[in-house]
């Protein structure tokens, strides 16, 4: 702890806010694994998920209306914001996924879904683990750890991404392939943000360490 953190308090109610959040993040990508390897019809899940990206959004409002009235924060103000921002990012792409298969119809979830749902739960995972680091910064080594991690799932779900296209523009069937491209991009870009998170966590642990 630095002279300044000594001196004049902080207000450590954000790291409290972030893993609130971290945990909402987690519930919706467990949510999205059960829905699809059930192969539930999505308006099934749409509520529950609907629910959770609402609890996320007042978490996030939360950040942002504390940061406000908060003369000192444990963080930069600008770091704070961000991260809240793309945390809530991942909540999104996790939602909005799940609102493409019920606007296309989509009743059935396939085995892309299926491994690209299970890489948005492990790097959420990881998220929640790398984001709780963050409120002492005494295993700077796990952190990054974790961060390494994130980063290898949001590889594998690249590599993912690229095979289905290619299985999916062998078929003759444009609108099919419109609507299943839409629904694995939005997938995919939910590990892009989990990266982005774990990037900016990486960054705020050099900047603080």
């Amino acid at each position: 702890m630095g002279l300044r953190e000594v001196l004049i308090p902080q207000d450590r109610v954000f790291f409290d806010l972030f893993e609130e959040l971290a945990n909402i993040v987690v519930e919706a990508a467990d949510l999205l694994v059960r829905f699809t390897g059930a192969g539930l019809n999505p308006v099934a899940c749409c509520p529950q998920m609907k629910d959770l990206e609402h609890a996320g959004d007042l978490v996030t409002h939360r950040i942002y209306h504390h940061l406000n009235r908060t003369f000192i924060t444990p963080l930069e103000p600008e770091e704070i914001s961000r991260l809240a921002s793309v945390l809530d990012d991942v909540l999104d792409c996790v939602e909005g996924s799940v609102q493409k298969m019920r606007v296309y119809g989509v009743e059935e979830s396939d085995d892309v879904m299926r491994q690209l749902a299970k890489l948005i739960q492990l790097s959420t995972v990881e998220l929640q683990g790398a984001i709780q680091g963050l409120r002492e910064l005494k295993d700077a080594g796990s952190v990054s750890a974790r961060v390494i991690e994130i980063n290898r799932l949001e590889n594998l779900a690249d590599d993912v991404l690229g095979h289905a296209f290619m299985d999916l523009f062998k078929t003759n069937d444009p609108i099919r392939i419109l609507k299943y491209k839409d629904i694995y991009e939005e997938l995919e870009r939910a590990t892009d943000r989990c990266e982005t998170v774990a990037n900016m966590i990486s960054d705020i642990v050099i900047r603080h360490t």
